[in-house]
C-alpha cells in the first residue's frame, strides 16, 4: 500500500523515520503517495529516465478552480504528478525585471502555474511517465474545471487598461520609455516637408529545426545537479538553476552540445524547462522534456507585435531635420526572465533613425501586457522594427520630395569621416562605413540600368519594385547591455587553450554552437594564433564543468567577444611554447618562431623542434629543463568589451521584387546585402550567416505571423498552417563586405550573425511600395500577404 507523507517528499531539511532527507536516498523498494499537496508519486520506479509532460491550459486566461491529478496518478506507467504548489516548494518564482529599464514591472511567473492561467498553453500540471506517449496517454484522465476571465488581446485595449490581467500590477504597461533630444517640435515647424505612416508588424517565432529539451539528472548523495539542455548560454542558466532550485552554483552543471537552432528563443528561462530540473530533485532521478512542434508554438517564445507611428521632417533640399517616433508592443502576460520583454522596444527606441545625421529626435515607447504568449528577444531583436520604420518612412519622404531613394540616401548618411560619432538616442559609433557600403551596393546590383529595366517593364504592364534598407546593428554587448540592470549574464567570453603532449591544441570555450559555425571559426583562431594547423585544434564548447566562464552565444557576440578570447589565449600560449623551445634548443627566444605545428627559425624557416617532441619533453621529461623553470602550456584569457558599451555594425540591403496586380503575390528575383561586420574570419560561415539571416527576415516580410483569436486562442499553431521561407520562394542572395575593424579589440571582429534579418523586412517593404507606386498605392502592415497587398490596390 502506498503511505502518505506529511512533508514533500525531499523538503530541505526535512526528517522521517529514514533520517535527513537531504542526505539519504529512498529504498529501492520505498513507496509513498503524496496527496493532498498536489503531488502524486510512485517510488517503485525510481532510477530510470522519466519523461514529463505537461497538462496546459486551453484558455487564454481562466481560473483553475478544480485540479485533480488522482486518475492520471493511476495510469500505465505513470510516476508522479504534480500541480503548481507542489513544484513551487522546490522551485522559486522569478520576476523579469531589470534595474536600468526603469519602471518595468511584471508579476511572479511559476515553473508551474498556480491557481490562473495567463495565456493559452501555460501549464498547470506536470506528469511524469516512463515514456513520452505513457504521459501524453495520462493527461486525458486529468480534470480540470475553469472559470473563464476576461481576455485582452489588443495592444491598444491593453493601453487603455478596461481590462487589467494583473490586478495588483494596476494596469497593463509593462515599461514605458521617452526620449526627447529637444528641438523636435522646432524642426517639424521649419521643415518644407513632413511625412507620417503608421506600421504593423505581426508577432512569429523561431521555428528552429531542434525544439526546445532539457534533461535534468538530480544526484541527491553529492546534491548535484547535471543538465543537458538545449540552451544558448549554460552559465547563466547553471546560475539560475543554482538560485531557484537552492543548490550551490559549483553544483550544478549545464551541457549544451550542438544546439539544433535557436535563433535567440533558446536564451530565456522557459517555465517547463525549470519545472523540469524541479521534478529531477523532487524524484532524486533523470528527467527529460523536449517540446514538440504544437507546444512550440504555442509556449516557444514569440516576438516583434508593434504597432508604430512615424513622422520625419525634411527640407526642400532633401536633408532630414527630424524623427519622430511613437511605438507600442504588446509582450503577452509575462516579462520574460532574466532579459525581460522591454528590451525589444528599448533597442526599437535607440535604433529608429540610426544610420542618419539628423540630431533631433523624440521617441514614445509602451510595451503591454495581453493574454497571448509571450514574446521577447529574437534574432535581431529590435533592429528589423527599426529599421522598416526608418527605411520605409525615408522612402516615404525620398517620393514627396521627388529624389531618388538612394540619392536621398547618400544625402543624409552618416559621413564615413564623421566617427566617433554619437547619435541623438546616446548610443556611440566608433567607426561605421555608410558610403563605403552604399557604393559598393549600388555598383554590385547596377541600380542605374535596374531603374531603366524597370521603366521599360512598366511600359509592358509588368510591375517591379526596388527597395533599399541601410541598417546599423548592435554586436557584442559590454554590461550595458545586462549587468548593468543588475541580471547574472555575462558580458565577457573566455577561452582556454593547452598544447597535448601529441602537439595537439584544445581550445575549450564558453562560447556555443548553435549551427552558425562557431567552434569552426574558433579553431581557425586558434590556430592561427598558436601556429599549427586547423586539423590540429579540437574545440570544446558548451559545458560549464569544464569551460572558462562567460556569456555564451546571442547578440551576435561569438567571434567579437569569444574570438578575441582565443585570440589572446593562443597568443599566450605560443609566447610561452617558444619560451618551453628556447631552453630545449639553448636558443634565443627571439630568433625562435612556430610554424605549421613546428618550431622554426624566425628568419630562414628551417625546422628546429616539432611541437610533438616540445610537448615530450614539456610533460614527460621536465627534470632535462632548468631547474627553476617551468612550462606553462595551459593558457586561459577572457575579454569583455569596454571603451564602448558595443561594436556597431553597418550594411545596406536592396531587393527586386515583381508583383503581379490581378493576385496580389509578390515574386522575390534578387536580393543583395553589403555588410561591414569588420575583421571576416572565415567567409563562407559568414555570407551563409547572412543570407540566412535574410531569409529570416523575408520570412517575417512575406509569410510568418502567429494569427490569434479575439479569445486568445492560436489560430495557425502548427506547420500545416504557419508559413516558413523555403527554398523554392526565395532569391539569388548577392552578398560582398567592407571591413572596417574596431579598435578595441586585437581580432577587429564584429558580429555578422543578425545583420540579414536587420535589413532584410525593410528592403522588401519598400521594394512592394515600389513596384505598387503607379497604383499610389503601399503596404505598411507585416507580413505582406496577397491579400493585403490586393487590400492596398482596393481591389478586396
Amino acid at each position: 500500500m502506498n503511505a502518505r507523507a506529511e512533508l514533500p517528499l525531499h523538503a530541505p531539511g526535512a526528517t522521517t523515520d529514514k533520517g535527513y532527507i537531504g542526505q539519504s536516498v529512498p529504498r529501492p523498494n520505498a513507496r509513498r503517495l503524496l496527496q493532498g499537496r498536489g503531488a502524486y508519486v510512485d517510488d517503485l520506479r525510481f532510477a530510470r529516465l522519466a519523461h514529463v509532460v505537461f497538462f496546459r491550459s486551453p484558455y487564454a486566461h481562466a481560473r483553475l478552480k478544480r485540479l485533480d491529478l488522482s486518475k492520471a496518478a493511476r495510469q500505465p506507467g505513470v510516476i508522479a504528478a504534480f500541480d503548481g504548489r507542489a513544484v513551487a516548494e522546490y522551485c522559486k518564482p522569478w520576476v523579469g525585471v531589470l534595474g536600468h529599464l526603469k519602471g518595468i514591472k511584471s508579476p511572479p511567473q511559476f515553473a508551474i502555474a498556480i491557481e490562473r492561467a495567463c495565456c493559452q498553453g501555460e501549464a498547470v500540471a506536470a506528469v511524469v511517465a516512463e515514456t513520452r506517449a505513457q504521459g501524453e496517454d495520462a493527461l486525458q484522465h486529468v480534470e480540470a474545471d475553469w472559470e473563464e476571465l476576461p481576455v485582452v488581446t489588443d495592444m491598444e485595449e491593453a493601453l487603455a487598461g478596461k481590462v487589467v490581467i494583473h490586478a495588483d500590477l494596476g494596469d497593463n504597461v509593462c515599461f514605458t520609455r521617452g526620449l526627447d533630444t529637444g528641438g523636435v517640435d522646432e524642426a517639424f515647424a521649419k521643415a518644407d516637408v513632413i511625412v507620417e505612416e503608421t506600421y504593423e508588424f505581426g508577432r512569429h517565432t523561431g521555428v528552429t529545426l531542434e525544439g526546445r529539451s532539457i534533461l535534468a539528472d538530480y544526484n541527491a548523495a553529492e546534491h548535484t545537479l547535471t543538465v543537458y539542455h538545449s540552451t544558448q548560454a549554460p552559465h547563466m542558466m547553471q546560475d539560475v538553476f543554482s538560485r531557484h532550485l537552492g543548490i550551490p552554483e559549483a553544483n550544478v552543471r549545464v551541457i549544451c552540445k550542438d544546439v539544433g537552432g535557436s535563433f535567440g528563443i533558446k536564451v530565456h528561462v522557459y517555465p517547463d524547462e525549470m519545472a523540469t530540473a524541479a521534478i529531477s530533485v523532487m524524484l532524486r532521478r533523470p528527467v527529460k522534456f523536449i517540446a514538440d512542434r504544437l507546444e512550440s508554438f504555442l509556449t516557444d517564445i514569440h516576438a516583434r507585435e508593434h504597432k508604430a507611428r512615424v513622422r520625419i521632417a525634411c527640407t526642400r533640399e532633401g536633408e532630414i531635420l527630424a524623427f519622430d517616433l511613437w511605438d507600442l508592443t504588446a509582450i503577452g502576460p509575462y516579462s520574460v526572465y532574466p532579459r525581460t520583454s522591454g528590451i525589444e522596444g528599448n533597442q526599437v527606441v535607440n535604433l529608429t533613425g540610426g544610420p542618419y545625421k539628423h540630431q533631433q529626435y523624440r521617441a514614445q515607447m509602451n510595451v503591454v501586457f495581453t493574454n497571448k504568449n509571450v514574446t521577447c528577444q529574437y534574432r535581431a531583436v529590435g533592429h528589423p522594427i527599426a529599421v522598416a520604420l526608418t527605411e520605409g518612412i525615408v522612402d516615404l519622404a525620398a517620393e514627396k520630395l521627388g529624389i531618388d531613394p538612394a540619392e536621398f540616401r547618400r544625402k543624409n548618411l552618416i559621413p564615413d569621416s564623421a566617427y566617433p560619432y554619437t547619435f541623438p538616442s546616446g548610443i556611440k559609433f566608433e567607426k561605421l562605413s555608410h558610403h563605403q557600403s552604399l557604393d559598393r551596393l549600388l555598383e554590385l546590383m547596377s541600380y542605374k540600368e535596374l531603374r531603366e529595366e524597370q521603366r521599360a517593364l512598366r511600359d509592358k504592364s509588368i510591375y517591379r519594385g526596388i527597395g533599399l534598407a541601410a541598417m546599423i546593428e548592435v554586436t557584442n554587448p559590454s554590461p550595458a547591455f545586462y549587468g548593468v540592470g543588475g541580471a547574472r549574464i555575462s558580458a565577457q567570453d573566455g577561452a582556454t587553450l593547452r598544447l597535448e603532449p601529441t602537439g595537439m591544441v584544445t581550445c575549450i570555450a564558453s562560447v556555443t554552437e548553435q549551427g552558425q559555425g562557431t567552434e569552426g571559426a574558433m579553431a581557425q583562431i586558434a590556430a592561427s594564433a598558436v601556429g599549427v594547423a586547423l586539423d590540429k585544434v579540437r574545440v570544446i564548447t558548451g559545458d560549464t564543468g569544464v569551460t572558462p566562464y562567460g556569456g555564451g552565444t546571442w547578440a551576435s557576440r561569438g567571434a567579437g567577444i569569444g574570438g578575441e578570447a582565443v585570440l589572446q589565449a593562443g597568443r599566450a600560449l605560443r609566447s610561452n611554447i617558444l619560451e618551453v623551445a628556447a631552453h630545449i634548443l639553448h636558443a634565443d627566444r627571439a630568433e625562435l618562431d612556430i610554424v605549421g605545428g613546428e618550431v622554426v627559425n624566425r628568419l630562414t624557416l628551417e625546422s628546429r623542434l616539432p611541437l610533438v617532441e616540445l610537448g615530450r619533453v614539456a610533460y614527460f621529461r621536465p627534470d632535462t629543463l632548468p631547474l627553476k623553470f617551468q612550462s606553462e602550456l595551459t593558457v586561459t584569457r577572457h575579454y569583455t568589451p569596454r571603451e564602448y558599451g558595443f561594436t556597431f555594425t553597418n550594411g545596406i540591403q536592396a531587393c527586386l521584387v515583381e508583383v503581379d496586380v490581378e493576385t496580389g503575390f509578390v515574386k522575390l528575383l534578387k536580393h543583395w546585402c553589403v555588410e561591414d561586420c569588420g575583421t571576416i574570419i572565415n567567409p563562407m560561415l559568414v555570407d551563409e550567416q547572412i543570407r540566412g539571416g535574410v531569409v529570416q527576415g523575408i520570412g517575417a516580410a512575406l509569410y510568418e505571423e502567429c494569427l490569434y483569436s479575439a479569445e486568445g486562442q492560436l489560430l495557425n499553431g502548427s506547420l500545416a498552417d504557419y508559413l516558413v521561407p523555403m527554398s523554392a520562394e526565395m532569391p539569388d542572395i548577392i552578398v560582398a563586405h567592407i571591413e572596417t575593424p574596431p579598435r578595441q579589440s586585437d581580432l577587429g571582429a564584429k558580429g555578422a550573425g543578425e545583420a540579414g534579418t536587420a535589413g532584410a523586412p525593410g528592403a522588401v517593404m519598400n521594394a512592394i511600395n515600389d513596384a505598387l507606386r503607379p497604383f499610389k498605392a503601399r503596404v505598411a502592415a507585416q507580413p505582406f500577404t496577397p491579400q493585403r497587398v490586393l487590400q492596398a490596390l482596393g481591389k478586396v
